[in-house]
């Protein structure tokens, strides 16, 4: 058995290193964490002389790996986190907040007329709210006209060919107005909305909760 010692302390070197094929008297060290190879001190294989290799830079390479999958952990922006899972989590975090003002209509309308029945989910409009927050965040300068068009789709006309139908423009400008008396966004001198410092600073914590994949 071959002893050495890092940081000075003894060790066998069965239990930090991988014997290499013939000569048996070779050796490579790939070491605890942070260790260095001038800190390695051979004290002998019995009496006879020994070969080492100090394979640090694979030790280097997992240490990197995992200092990135640590820092791809904890998520730091809107930007960094995944879509659905943001808006989930945001839409969560409006309905605990109690700062919306939910319409009358919520459990009867429907979200375009190209539709045919209204939302299942009963917390539909914190979602919508959410999603529309986070278009926001991404890309300013969006209108209730903007928003008609993202969140439009193709209307059914029996034997007909379908066509695209926009979205509902009364419930999106509610909730433009529900965010805005919230100062999460504000309007645009260039047009649409805009988010603001609180509104960034809001869906930045809320992403920051959120691991990623």
């Amino acid at each position: 058995m071959v002893i050495v010692a890092i940081y000075g302390y003894p060790i066998s070197l069965n239990i930090y290193a991988a014997r290499l094929d013939d000569p048996a008297t070779k050796y490579v060290i790939t070491g605890p964490d942070g260790w260095k190879p001038e800190s390695v001190k051979i004290y002998g294989y019995n009496s006879k002389a020994v070969t080492i290799s100090l394979n640090h830079s694979t030790h280097s390479k997992e240490k990197k790996k995992k200092k990135k999958s640590q820092e791809m952990a904890t998520a730091k922006t809107v930007k960094d986190v995944n879509p659905h899972e943001f808006v989930k989590a945001y839409a969560a975090h409006l309905k605990r907040s109690g700062k919306v003002e939910l319409p009358d209509y919520t459990d009867l309308v429907k979200t375009a007329k190209f539709k045919e029945l209204a939302p299942y989910d009963p917390d539909w409009y914190f979602v919508r709210a959410a999603s529309v927050a986070r278009k926001v965040y991404l890309r300013g300068g969006l209108g209730v006209g903007a928003f008609r068009r993202i969140y439009g789709g193709s209307k059914r006309n029996g034997s007909r060919p379908p066509h695209f139908c926009r979205s509902s423009g009364a419930i999106l400008r509610h909730i433009l107005q529900q965010l805005e008396s919230m100062n999460i966004v504000d309007i645009d001198t260039k047009g649409g909305r805009k988010i603001t410092s609180n509104g960034r600073r809001d869906l930045d914590q809320v992403a920051g909760r959120i691991v990623s994949p």
